[in-house]
């Protein structure tokens, strides 16, 4: 581990909805603009930090630049009457009940919890949720901390955004390491934990140390990976550099190391401009000196990373780096998805576009990749067969094993941005697993995998489809 880059620590500073017209930067915007960004960041969240501010965004291209678009309110996020709505009821200081009423009835609109997170992700034991937790496929278990659910700053376009707006009734948190290790002591299956969030590495290393030395467990020899889902690498690198439990971190992930487990930071980078500041480049050295393995993973958002360019930048320097780029994802249909939204067909010619442009070191990333009920659906190309022109789709991760790799094919459709805008080709009726996910839900089987697997009770189900 190299050593900490200073004595001193970089004060974290961050600025949420209440502290928009104290950033020198926004006083400058028309009121109009400031006005919309009050009215937005009242449904969508809205936080940012002063390194993301100074080092980040280039305010001489405001709007246009993509790191303002990616953590600053903009006014297609919202429909444009729901906007004129909420403009109108702040402009005449109208109460706070109307207007948090009026703000609940928009949120409720946007999809919340898309994929079935509420309804056929959380684990059951003995016929009770298991809260905090999320186990889809049969390898992996995903954690959220009930301390890691924030950010240093937030991603406009986040599909997690229910976590922040006070939306409790659809939070994912647990503080409870005890629950998790005794799900993982009766499911051999699982061989990898994702911390996820929000953030855990807004979290102290104290506690997060208390989670992760928790899986070190003699019981848990099945569990050889851990990982930490972040944003710190790009929103907050001082968090491995300058912070005051730094080096306990770093040491943590040392430790991890030295007991046999894999430790991976899977790091949310959105464009290229993230990597290139001094601060993100030292911390990823310091991450890379402690033997973890530092992947990649990120969306692609028009106003953000629509181009082959961003992304073959962006997996170039990953690797000049020592990371490793793993995943380009398709928005997920919830939250301001309409405004960040870019079809199949485009993303898949981005993806390909800039996949060409990179060395053999850079093609460890997959996508473009939806991440949907059934499983993690793959665009893996477009042809032509029988004179008819379909995606060629897989799955990466299925809720059934047995479907992972299995191609699929769908009719081929411009304008579809989603798994569920998708109809079957050659003249099928349906796709192969839409059968078996009906079977799934109606028999309300929290796994497909499980040789006995638990039974939960039809009123914890929601009335979804299965996309």
């Amino acid at each position: 581990m190299t050593p900490n880059a200073s004595n001193n620590s970089i004060r974290y500073k961050a600025f949420q909805r209440k502290d928009l017209d104290s950033i020198p930067q926004i006083e400058t915007l028309p009121y109009d603009e400031r006005l919309t960004m009050k009215a937005v960041s009242a449904v969508l969240p809205f936080r940012v930090n002063q390194y993301v501010i100074d080092e980040l965004i280039d305010w001489t291209n405001v709007p246009e630049d993509p790191i303002f678009q990616m953590t600053f309110p903009q006014r297609g996020m919202l429909d444009p009457i729901q906007l004129t709505e909420l403009t109108d009821l702040i402009t005449r200081n109208a109460p706070d009940d109307i207007l948090k009423a009026t703000v609940r009835r928009i949120q409720n609109g946007l999809n919340p919890h898309p994929a079935g997170q509420v309804e056929l992700n959380v684990p059951m034991v003995n016929g009770a949720p298991l809260p905090g937790m999320q186990h889809k496929y049969r390898e992996t278990v995903l954690f959220f901390p009930s301390q890691g659910q924030t950010c240093h700053a937030y991603c406009s376009y986040c599909f997690r955004w229910p976590q922040f707006v006070g939306l409790d009734e659809l939070k994912f948190a647990s503080n409870e390491a005890e629950g998790l290790v005794n799900y993982l002591k009766e499911h051999k299956e699982v061989r990898s934990v994702l911390f996820t969030g929000g953030d855990p590495l807004i979290m102290r290393t104290s506690v997060l140390q208390a989670y992760i030395k928790a899986l070190l467990n003699p019981e848990l020899e099945h569990i050889t990976s851990i990982r930490l889902g972040t944003k710190a690498t790009a929103y907050w690198p001082f968090r491995f550099l300058t912070d005051s439990d730094a080096d306990d971190l770093l040491r943590l992930f040392e430790h991890c190391s030295t007991q046999g487990r894999h430790m991976t930071v899977m790091s949310h980078y959105s464009h290229p401009r993230e990597l290139q500041t001094p601060a993100a480049q030292a911390a990823l050295q310091r991450i890379r000196d402690t033997g973890a393995i530092v992947r990649c993973q990120a969306p692609i958002m028009q106003h953000i990373n629509d181009s082959a360019t961003a992304w073959a930048d962006m997996w170039r320097l990953q690797v000049q780096l020592g990371a490793v780029p793993y995943y380009m994802f398709i928005a997920r249909d919830t939250g301001p998805k309409n405004y960040f939204d870019v079809p199949l067909a485009r993303a898949e010619e981005i993806f390909h576009e800039a996949y060409r442009r990179v060395s053999g070191l850079a093609r460890t990333v997959r996508g473009p990749s939806m991440s949907a009920t059934p499983g993690k659906v793959k665009i893996a190309g477009v042809a032509k067969i029988h004179q008819e022109k379909v995606f060629v789709l897989t799955f990466e991760q299925a809720r059934d094993p047995s479907w992972v790799g299995r191609p699929f094919f769908a009719k081929y459709d411009p304008k579809a941005s989603w798994l569920t805008d998708l109809q079957p080709a050659f003249g099928e009726d349906t796709f192969f697993f839409e059968q078996a996910m009906k079977d799934f839900k109606r028999t309300h089987l929290n796994n497909t995998w499980d040789n006995n697997p638990t039974q939960i009770e039809p009123s914890m189900l929601g009335q979804t489809n299965w996309e």
